[in-house]
């Protein structure tokens, strides 16, 4: 940190706890209390009203505010609870910054603000599933980030399940990097693909090997990185739940449905699903986890599939 940053986060650090001693400012800014002094001065010459008190420490003069910046409950809330999902979520970069942004939120609210503040703060929680900052998807974020903000070409080797041609199922790949996204249980890169010469999505736990390139790229404009209504998912099933089951389907939702409808009829009772994917095989691990608990109305071929599937399991564990 340089002398100005110093300087500045010393003031704010003084708004947010008040009365600080010398060793407890070169102790935050990992700094000697001879540099504490001279900033000190500092600020007093450039007219900052810093106060110090023996046996006390420095303070700043009772109305003394920077910057003038104002936040009711609820938005303080909000903001120091996303700071703090950023720094308990992500890697030490944005936690450090994150941090840091929330000690400067905390600087600019009155003492009752901050007392409501915190009290909402402990009764609010925010709980992110483990793909979100830890695994070896996450161990690219760094990387990414930084291709993203130089605009520079990434190379990586991208594994797929359910590819035809088993030669493609790991592939070397070329990318333009133009944004990174997190739903469901995993994070995805959008960009893109030279190979494809289209825009595409690639999960972050499907890649190895990732590489930043020298060579440059330049973001189209208006882009917009929300999946297309068309996908490529022509792969139509439709499935059936009986009505105990259906809270559970509801509730642990495969990315492949497409629709939900409760059916109340002399033929079925029931949920009946409507899910849409690439490949038969994408569907069975999800169906097949149910049991005898789905009944797949259509096509035939994924019938058939599961039978075989099924069969394979008894004979593995009957004697």
């Amino acid at each position: 940190m340089n002398r100005t940053d110093r300087l500045l986060a010393i003031v704010l650090e003084l708004q947010r706890n008040g009365s600080q001693r010398a060793e407890d400012l070169a102790a935050t800014f990992e700094t000697s209390k001879r540099t504490i002094y001279r900033d000190i001065q500092a600020l007093c010459e450039s007219g900052v009203p810093v106060v110090a008190q023996a046996g006390i420490g420095y303070s700043l003069v009772e109305g003394y505010f920077l910057p003038p910046l104002s936040f009711n409950t609820d938005e303080a809330t909000m903001l120091l609870l996303g700071s703090k999902f950023v720094a308990d979520h992500f890697d030490a970069q944005y936690r450090e910054v994150s941090q840091s942004a929330s000690r400067k939120i905390e600087t600019v609210l009155t003492d009752k603000l901050r007392d409501e503040v915190a009290y909402l703060r402990d009764c609010i929680s925010l709980v992110a599933t483990e793909t979100l900052a830890s695994g070896a998807s996450a161990k690219f974020l760094p990387t990414l980030r930084r291709a993203i903000i130089e605009r520079k070409t990434i190379r990586f080797h991208y594994h797929t399940r359910y590819s035809m041609d088993r030669s493609q199922a790991k592939k070397t790949r070329d990318a333009d990097p133009y944004g990174i996204v997190h739903y469901g249980d995993a994070w995805y890169l959008n960009g893109f693909c030279h190979l494809r010469r289209e825009i595409r999505q690639f999960r972050l736990d499907r890649m190895s090997d990732l590489q930043l390139l020298d060579q440059s790229f330049d973001r189209p404009a208006n882009l917009n990185l929300e999946p297309p209504e068309e996908d490529g998912r022509n792969v139509i099933a439709r499935a059936w739940f009986c009505p105990e089951t259906a809270p559970w389907v509801r509730e642990s939702r495969s990315y492949y449905i497409t629709r939900m409808e409760d059916v109340h009829n002399s033929q079925f009772e029931g949920l009946l699903v409507t899910l849409t994917a690439h490949a038969e095989a994408e569907l069975v691990p999800w169906l097949l986890s149910w049991g005898g608990q789905v009944e797949v109305l259509e096509p035939e071929s994924l019938k058939r599939r599961l039978a075989n599937e099924a069969k394979k399991i008894y004979e593995k564990y009957s004697d």
